[in-house]
């Protein structure tokens, strides 16, 4: 799951309009953004095993720290705590926020083959295995990402023209990445994988910077999301 992640982001502005893009990217992709750091560090591991599903060659071999439901439900928790208390906002937003940390492990649930942990040191494994059916993954992710962008762009307008540019260009970017990892050769190395989705840090300031030039829908004021 990657452009779904994404999706989700997009659609939780309906929900919560007062908080910026770049904050929802940042709860909704957070397991992906945290995984990289634990992978260069030694902590989770992955292999590069061509073939092992349809749509990714990454064998998920140990991320309990990163993608186990437990570890994601105390991340959330930590996630719209801090929220709240930074920005003094209701608690429903951070409990919303949280919300989006946890519903990585649900998408990754339908999309993984068995290998997403449950707790930090338990043995069992879990996944539907979407991942094996190239159109089955390409139906739902596409749909999950229109209909989030689609949601927010219904609860916002630009503010002037880089509101819309931005979210434009960043739509079609994140499309056409979605669209080279399939058809792109298999990553070098696993630390190869790591530095790569470190970038996915631009994507949540690209997020903010969107947002900064978009506002609610109906607001006459703009006044800059947080």
């Amino acid at each position: 799951m990657f452009i779904g992640h994404f999706g989700l982001g997009f659609g939780a502005k309906r929900i919560a309009p007062a908080v910026s893009l770049g904050t929802l990217f940042l709860a909704a992709q957070f397991a992906d953004l945290l995984w990289p750091t634990l992978l260069l560090l030694g902590v989770e591991e992955v292999r590069i095993d061509p073939g092992i599903t349809v749509v990714t060659p990454l064998d998920f071999v140990r991320y309990p720290y990163s993608h186990s439901l437990v570890a994601m439900a105390a991340w959330g928790a930590l996630f719209g705590i801090v929220y709240t208390l930074a920005r003094r906002s209701r608690p429903a937003i951070g409990l919303l926020l949280g919300g989006l940390v946890v519903s990585h492990w649900v998408l990754d649930l339908v999309m993984h083959r068995p290998d997403l942990p449950l707790t930090t040191g338990g043995a069992e494994r879990y996944g539907l295995g979407l991942w094996n059916s190239l159109p089955g993954t390409l139906a739902v992710e596409l749909l999950l990402f229109l209909a989030g962008v689609f949601l927010y762009v219904r609860a916002t307008a630009p503010r002037d023209r880089t509101g819309t540019i931005a979210l434009a260009a960043l739509v079609i970017f994140l499309l056409a990445v979605y669209f080279m990892n399939f058809f792109g050769p298999p990553p070098p190395s696993p630390a190869a994988v790591a530095w790569v989705t470190q970038s996915m840090w631009l994507l949540v300031a690209w997020g903010y910077w969107v947002d900064r030039h978009r506002q609610p829908s109906g607001i006459t004021s703009p006044r800059p999301a947080s």
